[in-house]
């Protein structure tokens, strides 16, 4: 293997395999190359970190959106490897991810062939999506109510995914006429935050605790407005996934959301959804009114954002051409 290739890709670099130095002993590797897995730490001093080693060595680095790449190199966002990105800036590249289309295709997905849903498509999205509605109301025993904007968050409860700030937001969010869908998993206070939100607000609130590949299709083609209020997020699916299901989003401009998903602009008519710029429940709710006065005032800039999501190249096609590009010239590196 003298002569072969690495390319690293860095999905989240929160997540880097850190340990004692006497760790080093375990990966089966020669002495000389104990340097590469070391690391100073403020904090704790010298550790052990297979993620330092593999920016070090690899031939080209990879992260999953151009906005992730960027912070990656600040203090803020490259969680202590920041200065090793910085020294090998050259071989790293930003990519956004594609998503399954056969999987996620409000055209053929399988979720929503029973249960009162219907496949729909840009052409039937009028009649396709107020059913999925419909049923996605009835499935939770919500109001019946056509009319009243369906605001969802799909994700795991934990700090990275902004989940509290939905919690801060919550007396000014059950203010409003909307129903609010939470589905997810996680930290055991935020499990039990959406259980007594449900309680709460029996009218307007559900709080699936779980995780379920169904559901979170129903829900995503059922709600009119995905709330993704992450703390960073290096790239991001279910943004993604709402655009293609006509579904609105509103998020935090961090890392792959503020690549994805442009700012409405009610005087161009551009855009694909709402960002707001720092994870505080005041910005989520500024970012949140602005999208429900559209859904409540502006149908035809509401169908322009809908249309405008799902006719957008989400595939994988667009990243693949590029990651071909990228592993082109790591082989031809020397």
């Amino acid at each position: 293997m003298k002569y072969a290739r690495s390319v690293l890709v860095v999905h989240n670099i929160a997540h880097q395999g850190r340990g004692p130095v006497e760790n080093f002993f375990h990966v089966d590797l020669p002495e000389q190359y104990l340097d590469l897995f070391k690391l100073y730490d403020p904090v704790g001093g010298d550790h052990f970190n297979i993620f330092a080693a593999g920016l070090k060595t690899a031939d080209r680095v990879v992260t999953v959106s151009h906005g992730y790449a960027w912070e990656l190199k600040t203090s803020e966002g490259g969680w202590g490897l920041h200065e090793i990105i910085n020294h090998n800036d050259w071989k790293f590249r930003g990519i956004v991810n594609g998503i399954d289309t056969n999987d996620w295709n409000p055209k053929f997905d399988v979720y929503l062939q029973s249960d009162g849903y219907t496949n729909y498509s840009l052409k039937t999205l009028k009649t396709g999506k107020p059913k999925c509605k419909a049923a996605l109301q009835k499935e939770l025993s919500l109001p019946l109510r056509p009319k009243v904007p369906v605001i969802a968050f799909i994700g795991r409860l934990d700090h990275q995914k902004g989940v509290d700030l939905i919690g801060d937001a919550m007396p000014w969010i059950a203010s409003q006429d909307v129903q609010l869908i939470m589905l997810g998993s996680g930290r055991p206070d935020l499990e039990d935050m959406l259980r007594r939100f449900q309680e709460q607000y029996h009218d307007k609130v559900r709080g699936w605790v779980g995780f379920s590949v169904k559901m979170a299709h129903r829900i995503t083609a059922g709600a009119d407005i995905l709330l993704m209020p992450s703390r960073f997020e290096p790239c991001g699916l279910n943004q993604l996934y709402a655009m293609t299901y006509g579904t609105v989003p509103v998020v935090h401009a961090v890392g792959g959301l503020r690549d994805t998903v442009t700012q409405y602009d009610p005087f161009k008519e551009t855009g694909h959804g709402w960002t707001f710029d720092r994870a505080e429940a005041g910005k989520l709710t500024n970012a949140l009114g602005n999208c429900l006065n559209t859904y409540w005032n502006y149908e035809s800039s509401w169908e322009g954002l809908q249309m405008r999501g799902m006719t957008q190249d989400l595939s994988w096609d667009n990243a693949a051409k590029i990651y071909e590009e990228v592993l082109v010239a790591a082989k031809y590196q020397w």
